[in-house]
């Protein structure tokens, strides 16, 4: 069971940004979760690059809305792999990405839980269950989205994690 969080980086924007990147991640944790509140100026999908490879992601979908459900397989062979975030004026999508054993020369399975509201009568949430083909250590997160940037107010923040 994790013991401690240690901030490693924050990035909170005070202007519009196409992206956000945490670089030279130290390999001194065993764990890392980056959790995230983020805006764009409409509906988009959040993108998460690792160390800059053209790799692939696989994901397990899990998704709701409070009206309807769905689970599906999504697949990419690019940079990214990418989360929704509904918003709308004044409202930030939510979520938190947890990455175990991202020094160990293995792929890369990690999780993802988000949830935004786009004040209407639906609000969304969204499990992923992701694998990043790749066996190098993670020393970079990039965070982009597929149209729109990010708002003033956009928050990151990357933690290490020390197992006992």
């Amino acid at each position: 069971m994790a013991n401690t969080y240690t901030l490693i980086a924050s990035n909170t924007l005070s202007s519009s940004a196409a992206s956000v990147t945490f670089s030279s991640i130290p390999s001194t944790y065993t764990d890392l979760v980056v959790k995230f509140s983020v805006r764009t100026t409409d509906n988009d999908t959040m993108l998460v690059g690792l160390n800059n490879v053209t790799t692939s992601f696989s994901s397990r979908v899990l998704e709701g809305n409070g009206a309807s459900v769905a689970s599906y397989s999504n697949s990419s062979s690019g940079r990214y792999i990418g989360y929704p975030i509904i918003t709308t004026t004044s409202t930030f999508a939510n979520g938190e990405i947890y990455i175990p054993s991202y020094t160990a020369s293995q792929n890369k399975p990690f999780s993802a839980f988000t949830a935004a509201e786009a004040n209407a009568t639906t609000a969304y949430i969204t499990a992923v269950a992701d694998l990043w083909s790749n066996t190098n250590a993670i020393n970079e997160v990039k965070f982009t989205t597929s149209t729109y940037s990010f708002v003033s107010g956009s928050s990151f923040w990357l933690y290490g994690i020390k197992n006992s």
